[in-house]
């Protein structure tokens, strides 16, 4: 899953509380158990959580560019990160690391801003440039990857993958959002950009900030939306066949990893048409994981059960027994704000 925070002076170059940033990167150490890594240079600082999912010992974070000026901490994948490190070696840049995180910064150097457009993932960026005293955040197209941002009283920007990391600043003002809470009962969940929390934002799918030391404006933009321009207008047997197609591709360039991976099977259209899927790309039978019920109402584990036939996949059941409240407390903690 991996995760991120950092601290950024928009008013110049003032020195970044170390050990607040640490607490911060604890906060959401749930995130990635496999280890953390820190940027601090005047005016700013970058923590980050790891999940190791490509290049487990060459992928640690930060990541920086080969003469250290550009550092990037990062959580996602980028999906066609080899297509794209290809390119950039074409044109002289040099890699030291095989992991996808290290074709972004490259990437910024090559294209600034523009890389977002050849970067086919789910991630949330957060890329210093030394040179330029500039702090690059974006967010993939669809949301996969949450981002929380703020502006503290005394001109410090502070983020984070979860609110609970901006929880720990002391600075942050704690005063309940009264339209959040609007959209809430409207919703049943606080819809970007706002939080629960006034002041505080959610980064929204789709969407960079670029921040510049010494410069209080902060103005998040549109990098990519859905169009509608072009509707198709082609006989059903081709969409049918061109939705196969898609599904195939996305769900091939998503098996890329160097750890062992699976897939959640509940049983729903969704759910199986990803593991039928990846029965056809695997040449192993693909792990599948399925939550069932005791309730009969709410359990699909039967229908998952004969997809797992079906594709001959290594299957695997857990019970959850609805009427346990132990997690309730937990469940508070993670969500963050009211869902």
């Amino acid at each position: 899953m991996c995760g991120i925070v950092g601290l950024f002076d928009l008013r110049g170059g003032r020195p970044v509380d170390g050990g607040l940033l640490r607490r911060m990167n604890a906060a959401i150490g749930h995130r990635g158990p496999d280890g953390d890594g820190f940027l601090e240079e005047p005016g700013i600082g970058l923590g980050q959580r790891r999940l190791a999912i490509i290049d487990l010992s060459g992928g640690k974070q930060p990541i920086f560019n080969e003469d250290g000026s550009v550092g990037l901490v990062f959580n996602g994948e980028i999906y066609n990160y080899k297509e794209v490190t290809r390119e950039l070696q074409a044109r002289g840049h040099v890699f030291k690391t095989a992991s996808d995180t290290e074709t972004i910064v490259h990437a910024w150097e090559e294209w600034g801003t523009s890389s977002l457009d050849r970067l086919n993932g789910m991630f949330a960026i957060a890329l210093w440039d030394r040179n330029r005293r500039q702090l690059f955040l974006a967010r993939d197209r669809l949301g996969e990857k949450p981002l929380y941002w703020t502006i503290l009283p005394d001109g410090m920007l502070a983020f984070g993958s979860e609110l609970k990391a901006l929880l720990i600043h002391p600075a942050l003002r704690r005063s309940i959002d009264p339209q959040a809470v609007e959209q809430y009962f409207a919703y049943g969940y606080v819809p970007e950009p706002l939080t629960i929390l006034q002041g505080v934002h959610k980064l929204e799918p789709g969407h960079m900030i670029l921040l510049e030391q010494g410069n209080p404006d902060v103005n998040p933009r549109r990098y990519w939306d859905v169009s509608f321009a072009d509707p198709v207008r082609t006989d059903e047997a081709s969409v049918r066949a061109e939705l196969v197609d898609r599904l195939r591709e996305s769900t091939r360039i998503r098996m890329i990893a160097d750890v062992p991976l699976g897939g959640f099977l509940s049983g729903g259209v969704d759910s199986s048409g990803v593991v039928a899927m990846m029965a056809g790309l695997s040449p192993q039978a693909v792990r599948t994981f399925c939550m069932s019920f005791q309730q009969k109402a709410f359990d699909e584990s039967s229908y998952a059960e004969k997809l797992a036939r079906r594709y001959a996949t290594d299957h695997h059941v857990e019970q959850v027994d609805a009427t346990a409240l132990g997690p309730i407390d937990d469940l508070g903690a993670i969500y963050d704000e009211p869902f």
